[in-house]
């Protein structure tokens, strides 16, 4: 026998050897989370993947919710086992007591190195607890104060554009379009100090239509991109861009071209940034946001650090370019879902409006303190995050073998009580923000109905009790722990400023009837094809009284 023979009768030997443990492992071997119960797999290569992130896969996680409860188990690619869980006790243990065991994704990581560079999204342990260091003090409360100005001036050219077109009489408007534009320049002039739209009709900023794009184009490379990480370390970035641009699949070659569009963008205002700086406060005085705005304070403060606490320069740019994304993106998609709410609660409106033309009649333009201490405001903001969170999961996986408690026993496919588990290392855990957000043991029988006013009474204890990690509000909308929303203030702040300035001049009604895609919550009309999204709204003038 030839040594060629020898070699390839070893490799085909090692090959279905570890096809052979690969199959005993994932199909037939007793594994520790075999006792969680959890739906049957809709596909044995594939398991329950395609329900799970199926992007209208509303039903499928509710009745996991509904049929499980709390912590259920489903299964992945190949027969891996993966958890699904919103228990109080076990998010607590993921989120915080635990985050360095349970870890962002590996594809999640990768990606988001891709996309946005070394940002927040993109980092791990010491380097990414030396940005946000470095970027709490710009999202502070006394930080936002001072945008207080640019959000009112943005708004009010935004009032004034719908004005315009409904000045003849009720007039159906894509407010997504609107509520996208708006995000993208409220970000840009609060938080770059650059103005990235002008608001003017038919003058739309291609980067507000590649972010918008961006969610979806990541959706359809999903499996791909969890199988095939290596593919991002082979040769330099610039053959690894050749490849992109000469293959068929049309999905890579729009991630492609959305990426492109946002690191150029991000890289223009960067450089305009520093050779401001570089120049001396009347230079920076003469920007857009006079050298308030986040970034500009956040290139003081790196060239202010120690050496060991400054952040490079591809860090910074992907502080920008993830701030751009995450306040545009998901404050978007919110005020989208908050006024299409309202459209369908006409009382709730009214009685919105009425508050803030009584509160802007006595005290004129409404600062801070004033938006913050709007009660029903407040509630309608609070209600909307908690029943239709802009993202609804985010997923971990373990760093090494753990136990998970449970803060409520979880009954065992055999009959037993379990009240912990042992999470094998290498396992992913999907953390369902919806699940807890409207989990009726804690929020009550009412938890799938959208009701401001429980904002307005006490909570019940049942929430008061329950110990969510959430750092808003007991809810997880912006989760909780090392990684949670550092701007969750400043997109609180957006929302309220558009929705109290746009509510008391206009009405808005439904007009179509509107699906919502899960993930980044995006909206798109009912039975329309491909991935045009959109949020057709009625919008008349208020009579003034």
């Amino acid at each position: 026998m030839s040594v060629l023979s020898v070699a390839l009768q070893s490799i085909l030997i090692s090959a279905l050897t570890y096809a052979s443990q690969i199959i005993w492992r994932r199909f037939l071997a007793k594994h520790p989370l075999d006792n969680v119960p959890g739906p049957q797999r809709e596909s044995w290569w594939k398991g329950n993947i395609g329900q799970i992130f199926n992007p209208y896969g509303w039903e499928f996680h509710q009745m996991l919710s509904d049929k499980y409860g709390p912590i259920s188990m489903y299964h992945g690619l190949f027969g891996t086992r993966e958890l699904y869980v919103y228990d109080p006790k076990a998010m607590h243990h993921i989120l915080v007591k635990d985050q360095y065991i349970y870890e962002e994704t590996p594809d999640f990581l990768e990606t988001n190195k891709v996309v946005f560079g070394d940002g927040l999204l993109a980092t791990l342990g010491d380097q990414h607890k030396r940005q946000r260091k470095m970027l709490n003090p710009v999202f502070s409360t006394k930080h936002m104060r001072r945008m207080i100005p640019i959000f009112h001036e943005i708004t009010s050219v935004l009032r004034e554009v719908i004005a315009e077109q409904v000045k003849d009489g009720p007039k159906e408007i894509n407010m997504l379009e609107w509520f996208t534009r708006t995000a993208l320049e409220l970000v840009g002039q609060s938080g770059l100090g650059y103005s990235l739209d002008s608001l003017k009709e038919g003058d739309a900023n291609p980067y507000g239509a590649a972010v918008k794009n961006l969610a979806p184009s990541l959706g359809m490379t999903m499996v791909a991109r969890q199988n095939l990480l290596w593919v991002v370390k082979i040769g330099p970035a610039s053959f690894r861009k050749f490849l992109v641009k000469i293959t068929p699949w049309k999905p890579l070659r729009d991630l492609d071209k959305i990426v492109g569009i946002m690191d150029k963008t991000s890289t223009e205002v960067f450089h305009s940034k520093k050779a401001a700086l570089a120049k001396g406060d009347e230079a920076v005085l003469q920007q857009v946001g006079q050298g308030k705005d986040i970034m500009s304070v956040l290139l003081k403060a790196n060239m202010a650090a120690s050496e060991e606490e400054r952040l490079a320069e591809s860090e910074l740019v992907g502080q920008m370019t993830t701030l751009i994304f995450a306040a545009m993106d998901t404050t978007s998609g919110a005020l989208a879902r908050t006024f299409l709410t309202l459209a369908h609660h006409p009382e709730a409106q009214e009685r919105l409006r009425e508050e803030v033309r009584q509160a802007r009649a006595d005290k004129g333009n409404l600062e801070f303190d004033d938006l913050v201490n709007l009660p029903y405001l407040d509630a309608v903001c609070r209600e909307t995050l908690r029943l239709y969170a802009p993202v609804t999961s985010v997923n971990r996986t373990t760093l090494k073998d753990i136990v998970l408690p449970f803060g409520t026993p979880v009954r065992g496919v055999d009959g037993r009580e379990m009240h912990d588990i042992l999470v094998p290392k290498g396992t992913t855990v999907q953390v369902s923000i919806m699940g807890s957000n409207r989990n009726p043991a804690i929020w009550g029988e009412d938890a799938l109905e959208w009701k401001p006013e429980r904002w307005l009474k006490p909570l019940p204890q049942t929430v008061m009790d329950a110990g969510i990690p959430g750092v808003y509000s007991h809810l997880m909308t912006f989760i909780g722990g090392g990684r949670s929303c550092i701007g969750f203030k400043f997109s609180q702040l957006e929302m309220k400023i558009v929705l109290s300035m746009l509510i008391e001049h206009f009405k808005f009604s439904p007009s179509k009837e509107i699906v919502w895609t899960m993930g980044l919550s995006t909206p798109k009309i009912k039975g329309s094809q491909g991935t045009k999204y959109q949020l057709p709204l009625k919008v008349e003038l208020v009579k003034a009284e």
